[in-house]
């Protein structure tokens, strides 16, 4: 007897949903024909995957403020470099910065861009370039922050947001860091750089004369540091680790309690940010090393549906599974704000913590408008997604209402359904006693069956979860 393959495409679904933004049925077959660990491997090394081109997106978008959020949706609805885009996104969470503030969208889409390049090297890079970048200075204020005139704010969101979590530093080592960056700004863009035709963009400037150059105790360490210096302290400290690895946990494995209180609560699985805590040490904080360790363990593998979908999972998910927007398409500039009101506004964060996960994704309202946003895509038959979707049911030959149920369930693959949202579907399916998609007279009224059934999985409450 020839083994199910359903187990298998359940974990890679599981792991496309989590290191990517998930993929189409007849993708996900094609991954489960290779070993997981392979898999992995591939997506842990995106520069050996052709990247979608960029110069056809900025032809097609632009490069300034009406070219910012339609590239980066494409990019996550179509790229191959899946875990590339995904980690973009988790940085941009972990260092949210937003343009009510810059109003600068070449800087910001430059910080976008950084967080794609480096995104998946060093935490001593990352934290490195973050301090240069000019989207961040700002956003901060450290083009204020000067020797005689010394801002705290990015020393102090270093530590507390981006390395180290509260309680493993001290006043005087926040004042010590803002003393390494005074003189670190930015290149102030020439009026009107951010118009929808590209305009200028900023870069790291520093200012010598601005500099504090005297010694600083930081960190049980002396010496007349720069903002490199603090970074590289930061960098080597066991609660670095500690703090880097929740994030990874909380961002690809189970939803965490919001970031200011991991003080008080500890991890869910200690155990496992155990593990990722050894391999951030031994590989000096490679974050390829650590995502590596992640999703080859079995803590991932058994994670599933711990996390509600972001606002932004759930929408690059429903056009992964439509098949839609393949191609540039002026309909890209739509998603930005459906996910707006879910409550994730892209390059508008909430405040700079980024924005509250899990549970804080869901309430009365922004419930509606994801229910409402998935079942308004999936309004036609002839979309891909859909139509690979009915010719595998046509394959199938008649099916009992609770055979039609069950197949397109298994194509959607939600979370496990409760027996409410069971009864739901097989009170739909049973208006029909049988459901054939070969029966040509019956053909179009099947195909909106089909259409409706993907309707009712998509607003179920157990596809909410990832």
């Amino acid at each position: 007897m020839v083994a199910s393959t359903t187990p298998d495409l359940d974990l890679y679904a599981h792991l496309m949903r989590r290191a990517g933004f998930g993929v189409r049925l007849d993708e996900l077959e094609k991954l489960a024909e290779r070993p997981y660990a392979e898999v992995v491997e591939d997506l842990l090394h995106p520069e050996l995957v052709q990247d979608v081109e960029t110069d056809v997106l900025e032809r097609w978008y632009g490069t300034g403020q009406q070219g910012f959020g339609p590239d980066w949706w494409h990019r996550m609805i179509n790229s191959e470099r899946h875990l590339q885009e995904k980690t973009t996104l988790f940085w941009h969470h972990v260092f949210a910065t937003g343009l009510a503030k810059s109003a600068h969208p070449p800087s910001s889409q430059d910080q976008i861009k950084m967080f794609r390049n480096i995104g998946m090297t060093d935490i001593r890079n990352i934290l490195t370039e973050l301090s240069r970048d000019p989207a961040m200075l700002f956003w901060l204020d450290n083009n204020e922050n000067l020797k005689d005139e010394p801002n705290e704010n990015y020393g102090r969101e270093l530590l507390e947001l981006f390395s180290m979590g509260v309680g493993n530093y001290t006043e005087p080592d926040v004042k010590a860091a803002a003393y390494a960056f005074t003189g670190w700004t930015l290149e102030t863009p020439i009026p009107g750089a951010g118009s929808k035709y590209g305009g200028y963009p900023s870069a790291f400037v520093y200012q010598p004369e601005e500099h504090d150059t005297s010694q600083k105790e930081f960190l049980g360490h002396s010496g007349s540091f720069d903002g490199v210096d603090i970074v590289d302290i930061i960098s080597m400290q066991p609660a670095t680790a500690i703090f880097i690895a929740r994030h990874l946990y909380s961002f690809f494995v189970a939803d965490e309690p919001s970031v200011s209180s991991w003080n008080e609560i500890p991890p869910k699985d200690p155990q496992a940010i155990d593990l990722l805590v050894q391999a951030y040490l031994a590989s000096n904080g490679d974050i390829c090393t650590i995502l590596r360790t992640l999703f080859n363990s079995e803590f991932f593998k058994h994670s599933r549906f711990l996390r509600v979908k972001s606002p932004t999972e759930l929408v690059t998910g429903i056009l992964k599974l439509t098949g839609d927007y393949q191609t540039p398409a002026i309909g890209f500039s739509r998603f930005g704000g459906m996910a707006g009101q879910m409550g994730q506004s892209l390059m508008n964060p909430l405040t700079v913590e980024g924005w509250q996960t899990g549970q804080g994704w869901i309430d009365g309202g922004t419930l509606n408008s994801r229910i409402n946003f998935a079942v308004d895509e999936l309004d036609d038959t002839e979309k891909p997604g859909i139509r690979l979707i009915i010719e595998r049911l046509q394959q199938m030959g008649p099916l009992s209402p609770a055979e039609f149920v069950g197949e397109c369930v298994r194509m959607v693959r939600p979370a496990p359904l409760g027996d409410e949202a069971i009864l739901g579907l097989l009170n739909f399916a049973e208006a029909e006693r049988v459901i054939d998609l070969n029966d040509e007279s019956k053909r179009v009224d099947n195909e909106y069956r089909v259409l409706r059934m993907l309707q009712l999985i998509v607003s179920t409450r157990e596809y909410q979860l990832n």
